[in-house]
């Protein structure tokens, strides 16, 4: 019987780190996310600085597309968008 009990708690306590450890690794991180890739309730909680870090770049990509040769139909939310990820691309690459 005490056998039982023993496992019964092991067992329980196994779980509860198990559980831990899918909350630090998967829910904690997501919170320094990059801001522009999380949702509008993250938003609404990020400071001025957070919410305009890197934005110079990214107006200064948005108007080199600009003066590109036919991109007078591009959408301006496609435009950001490409410029957004070759920012993601050059800090990924930068921090190796």
């Amino acid at each position: 019987m005490k056998k039982i009990i023993v496992r019964g708690i092991v067992f329980f306590v196994g779980l509860g780190v198990l559980l831990m450890a899918i909350f630090v690794f998967f829910t904690l991180p997501r919170k320094d996310a990059a801001l522009e890739s999380a949702y509008l309730k993250d938003w609404r909680s990020a400071t001025v600085e957070r919410r305009i870090n890197n934005l110079e770049l990214l107006v200064a990509c948005v108007d080199k597309m600009a003066t590109l040769p036919d991109s007078a139909d591009m959408p301006v939310r496609d435009a950001m968008e490409l410029c957004f990820v070759g920012i993601q691309l050059k800090n990924t690459v930068y921090e190796e």
